[in-house]
């Protein structure tokens, strides 16, 4: 058991990454590409929204009421009325009758009875009472349970170019959607690149004071001898303690910027902060030169920002035509069935009855003051956004060209600086040699260790300055 553990943090393996594979997991794990992600989608289903405005548009709708109260069209009295009419009509008629009727029976009272006995089987004035109650029956509306329905179909035949306005701009939303996740990927392309190689930076640095305190350390060892012998000085030894802690002091510096800088690039690439992972550096060979001549018409058609300004312009010039479509007339075309329960279509009646309806809606703005300030003002945008790109333009050109001057420069830097490394290690190899000979003293090595270090460090900065001013210079190229 004690084999196991003492065994098992050796048994694994240290996940190594190189540059691509940090490119690779910062892409993986970044929100901010899956929110531009998303982003795009959204703009994908917003055109698909504004396509949809060509077609016809089908709807149902359906309501239902309950009313307390149903809608009298005759008043109480006139109701009453209708209802006796008959015996209104009759009753002057029938008092001429009995009268009659009374004449009659002192002359002739056998006449009489048969007389009454046919006036009480013929009875006008029931017939009548009875024809004004079914018109009293007929204005009764039954409005207490409400039903109503409808099945439309709606299709704009002109709306100013508004809709084709509409679309346009959804697509163009949707192509800076996805120039902004194509920018979104560049810039965290960089700021990966750019902490990958600052800490290959910090792994050659330690590594140098890591080596230069090893010479230290040779040096106090033969100093201590001399001392011995009497051949040196305690002040010897003093300055190379002196510079022994300086390296040391320089050694843990390097060491805290180099865990600081892998905790940056992890947190890029998306992993544990604490992780145990080896930075190997990519030595891919390639030629970090500046670029003889420039095009700036090729530059300006890649370099993403000057794409999503000539889109903005492009939005801009749209807009424009959005705001004109409120001053130009509008025509759609609607049909619909619709069903009512009560319905009216054949008299009065409490069932479902239904029609078919179709129509045109014509509008003609005459004085539309606002979308004419809104036409202006959107034409104030336009020029702004020409403007706008005009100057990014040239910013750019001026961009292309400084990289292009310092990346020039940095390649005669790095050329010097490894000169001055060969002289730097010839001096020391002479120095180590006249320094073991007796000819020269521990300060006059000390200096020539300096030396080196110096120059083996700027050897370091000036190679990662030349890959830096590379990079940055393809990307202000658009490549």
């Amino acid at each position: 058991m004690a084999l196991l553990l003492l065994v098992t943090p050796f048994a694994r393996a240290q996940r190594t990454l190189d540059l691509n594979e940090c490119r690779r997991l910062a892409i993986e794990s970044n929100n901010q590409l899956k929110i531009a992600q998303e982003m795009v989608e959204e703009t994908e289903d917003l055109k698909g929204a504004a396509i949809a405005q060509f077609f016809p548009k089908i709807s149902a709708n359906g309501t239902y009421n309950w009313n307390q109260k149903n809608i009298a069209l005759l008043s109480t009295d006139q109701q009453q009325s209708l209802n006796q009419v008959g015996t209104t009509l009759m009753q002057p008629y029938n008092d001429e009758a009995q009268q009659a009727l009374q004449q009659i029976a002192q002359l002739n009272p056998q006449l009489a009875a048969s007389l009454a006995d046919l006036l009480q089987s013929w009875s006008p004035e029931e017939s009548l009472n009875a024809m004004g109650r079914q018109v009293t029956d007929a204005f009764n509306v039954d409005m207490t349970h409400v039903f109503a329905g409808a099945v439309t179909v709606s299709e704009p035949v002109y709306m100013g170019g508004r809709i084709r306005s509409l679309y346009k701009l959804s697509k163009l939303s949707n192509e800076a959607s996805v120039l902004q996740l194509d920018k979104r990927k560049e810039d965290l392309m960089i700021s990966v690149d750019e902490a990958y190689w600052r800490v290959i930076s910090l792994q050659h640095k330690r590594e140098l004071a890591q080596q230069y305190c090893t010479l230290l350390d040779t040096l106090i060892y033969h100093v201590d001898v001399m001392l011995e012998e009497g051949v040196a000085t305690p002040s010897d030894v003093t300055k190379v303690r002196v510079k022994l802690n300086e390296a040391q002091m320089s050694l843990a510096k390097a060491e805290n910027g180099l865990a600081l800088s892998r905790m940056a690039l992890f947190q890029l690439c998306g992993l544990d902060l604490g992780g145990d992972y080896r930075i190997v550096e990519d030595n891919t060979m390639w030629t970090f030169l500046p670029e003889d001549t420039l095009n700036m018409q090729q530059v300006w058609n890649n370099r993403t920002e000057i794409k999503l300004l000539e889109l903005g312009n492009q939005l801009a010039h749209t807009n424009v035509k959005v705001a004109t479509a409120g001053l130009l007339p509008n025509v759609a075309v609607s049909g619909s069935y619709v069903v009512r329960n009560p319905n009216l279509f054949d008299g009065y009646q409490n069932k479902f009855g239904g029609m078919f309806t179709a129509g045109v809606v014509v509008n003609i703005p005459i004085c539309h003051v606002d979308d004419i300030y809104a036409v202006k003002a959107a034409k104030h945008r336009q020029n702004q956004a020409q403007y706008e790109l005009e100057e990014a333009r040239s910013m750019v050109e001026l961009q292309v060209n400084k990289l292009n001057y310092e990346l020039e420069v940095a390649n005669k830097k790095l050329v010097q600086a490894q000169s001055n490394l060969e002289n730097a290690e010839e001096n020391l190899r002479l120095a180590n040699d006249s320094f073991e000979a007796g000819v020269i003293s521990s300060s006059d090595l000390l200096a020539a260790q300096t030396a080196w270090l110096t120059a083996k460090t700027e050897v370091v900065d000036a190679e990662i300055e030349i890959r830096m001013d590379y990079l940055y210079l393809q990307q202000a190229l658009g490549k």
